[in-house]
């Protein structure tokens, strides 16, 4: 009989182990906030000026991008492609018009390749904390 006892509370251990896992991981994504670039104007022209400095970002917040598909999409790119306006061949594109990125630690650079649109503004640099 006594080594059903051990066996038992084993059970409970790991049963509590995985109940404070699972409160620990839904607490996080709890945690992650969404922001929709650009405000009320979405990922347009100008958009560069968004969100200005006094927002703090963390990693794994959501950007939405909302914007006319067709006429825009949002490529993922590291500092040079931000400041060159190009994108790598292997940058990770969206095209749906509702695109949702997470955010990761450091800074994220989104552009949108389309001919003219990054330099005119359809740029931006977030940095998560």
């Amino acid at each position: 009989m006594p080594s059903q006892g051990r066996r038992g509370s084993a059970l409970v251990a790991t049963a509590v182990a995985l109940v404070c896992l699972s409160l620990v991981l839904n607490f996080e994504v709890a945690q992650a906030r969404i922001y929709t670039v650009g405000g009320a104007k979405g990922w347009t022209f100008g958009v560069h000026k968004w969100p200005g400095r006094k927002q703090i970002f963390r990693a794994g917040d959501i950007l939405v991008f909302n914007y006319a598909a067709k006429q825009h999409n949002v490529v993922v790119v590291n500092k040079a492609g931000y400041r060159s306006c190009n994108a790598p061949a292997n940058a990770k594109g969206y095209w749906t018009g509702n695109d949702h990125v997470k955010l990761v630690k450091g800074r994220n650079f989104f552009i949108c390749s389309f001919p003219g649109h990054c330099k005119a503004g359809m740029r931006i640099v977030v940095t998560a904390k």
